[in-house]
């Protein structure tokens, strides 16, 4: 596959409708994080060696047997900052290795399920993606291609430590376990800071969407474990499980509160994000989230019920300025990245699964 088939202006596999408890649980995600016994970490090697180490994981994959996904390699150094940064909003790297000035690549699966990044915190960040609320199932995934690889590769381990890694709390496993969820009840009834205390109690911890360091957007939040020492894979992965339940039955409560309480409001909220997100001219990616959460919410209660998910989830993907500028087929300016994200949106909206115009076609309508 090219590059352009991953920059499609669509919804990847893992965001799919047909997940369990998708009505909350947006996305599953496990990364494992790997490195080769003989070289230095990212953080400190040579150029030199970055090309070895790209260059062995590359072979690696050329030589999997026995597995389904048909895999793409590309170097960072050799897209364009826009791309990155599409690949960055569709969750294939992260923004770490789309600021990299090393020598680092990243191995894509054709249906974005996986994708590989090297040479960025770690030699090797497996990551693997599913719909909905999948953890096991997402974590076998993740470690039968981790097992096919440790075969050909020299992965840098510790009988007392476990998996080395660049950073000392992903050390042992060196597995991150995450959900993505949708919590606009929780947020509604001011519950989220408390649930973040709780969390951090168990080892837990609360990202926005992009994972340590990046912002909530449309009452989207990451939930994760913290702790990789001391732990085997399927302790970290029912302790998430276990907490991730508790969350789905408390966010469904604060929903139902809502209703009960303040239904005429809520109602009044979802339709009037509704009508935004379908006749607005400018549109901030803020104000976007913030309407698409009110819809989605929305669609979940039976409160609208002529908008799919599926066409949620791509707007999602869309509103962000790396998607919004591709979609007009040049870079843009703030402002105008406002005009072009309004028009996208009532283009999915109106025309249900039609695809939006891009480069070279008609420009925008005020």
């Amino acid at each position: 596959m090219n590059l352009e088939y991953f920059l499609k202006a669509e919804a990847p596999s893992w965001m799919g409708t047909d997940g369990a408890e998708d009505d909350i649980v947006i996305s599953t995600r496990i990364r494992l994080a790997r490195n080769l016994e003989g070289f230095r970490f990212p953080i400190i090697f040579s150029d030199e060696e970055a090309k070895t180490i790209d260059q062995m994981v590359t072979q690696a994959f050329y030589q999997l047997k026995d597995n389904n996904h048909d895999f793409s390699h590309f170097t960072i150094q050799e897209m364009p900052v826009l791309q990155r940064q599409v690949l960055v909003e569709k969750h294939l790297i992260s923004p770490m290795l789309a600021k990299r000035e090393k020598f680092a690549s990243v191995i894509i699966s054709q249906d974005e399920a996986i994708s590989v990044m090297v040479n960025e915190e770690d030699h090797l960040r497996i990551q693997c993606l599913s719909p909905g609320l999948k953890l096991m199932e997402t974590y076998e995934m993740a470690n039968k291609l981790d097992s096919q690889l440790e075969k050909l590769l020299p992965f840098a381990f510790h009988n007392e430590f476990g998996y080395l890694t660049s950073c000392p709390t992903n050390v042992g496993t060196g597995m991150r376990a995450s959900v993505m969820m949708h919590l606009p009840g929780l947020s509604m009834t001011k519950q989220i800071k408390a649930l973040t205390q709780m969390l951090a109690r168990f080892g837990m911890v609360v990202r926005g969407i992009y994972g340590e360091g990046s912002e909530n957007l449309g009452n989207m939040y990451q939930i994760s474990n913290q702790v990789t020492l001391g732990k085997s894979e399927d302790e970290i992965v029912d302790d998430l499980q276990t907490v991730v339940t508790q969350i789905i039955e408390q966010e469904r409560n604060a929903r139902q509160t809502l209703l009960a309480q303040s239904r005429v409001a809520l109602e009044d909220r979802i339709h009037r994000a509704y009508g935004t997100l379908k006749h607005a001219r400018i549109m901030t990616s803020e104000e976007a989230a913030t309407c698409l959460s009110n819809v989605r919410l929305g669609v979940d209660l039976g409160i609208i019920k002529d908008v799919s998910k599926h066409i949620l989830n791509e707007c999602t993907i869309l509103i962000q300025p790396g998607f919004v500028q591709q979609y007009a087929g040049t870079t843009l300016e703030p402002a105008e990245r406002d005009v072009y994200r309004a028009k996208l949106i009532r283009e999915k909206l109106n025309s249900g699964n039609s695809k939006p115009r891009g480069k070279g076609e008609e420009r925008y309508d005020v």
